[in-house]
């Protein structure tokens, strides 16, 4: 694997996403406030630019009538048919065993952040 320079710390703002292309493959490199992540940028659906969707939470399992809202800031939805993925595994919500987004590990050395592909 091979480190790519994606952006400097404090460059991307929490909640969003810069969109990157990398050896061919276009990537958003996400920010929680905590954390970035990187996710291929594109829905396995209909091959939409996935990382132009929103940043969101999703209600978690509960009981019947009971709705409990969790993953704030976890959840990228694709903005053309509104499937949900975990931005941390690229697992999809509808069907995570056969829907997932590939991800890519990020790593912050001297206020930089890379992604390695």
């Amino acid at each position: 694997m091979t480190k790519y320079e994606a952006a400097q710390v404090g460059e991307i703002e929490n909640g969003t996403c810069k969109i990157l292309n990398i050896e061919g493959r276009s990537i958003g490199v996400y920010y929680d406030g905590k954390e970035y992540f990187a996710i291929r940028n594109v829905c396995p659906h209909e091959q939409a630019e996935l990382c132009k969707g929103t940043f969101s939470g999703t209600t978690l399992n509960s009981k019947p009538h009971e709705y409990i809202y969790g993953m704030d800031g976890e959840i990228l939805i694709c903005p053309w048919h509104g499937w949900e993925f975990d931005v941390k595994t690229g697992q999809s919500l509808v069907d995570p065993n056969r829907y997932r987004v590939k991800v890519y590990d990020v790593t912050v050395e001297d206020n930089r952040i890379f992604v390695q592909v």
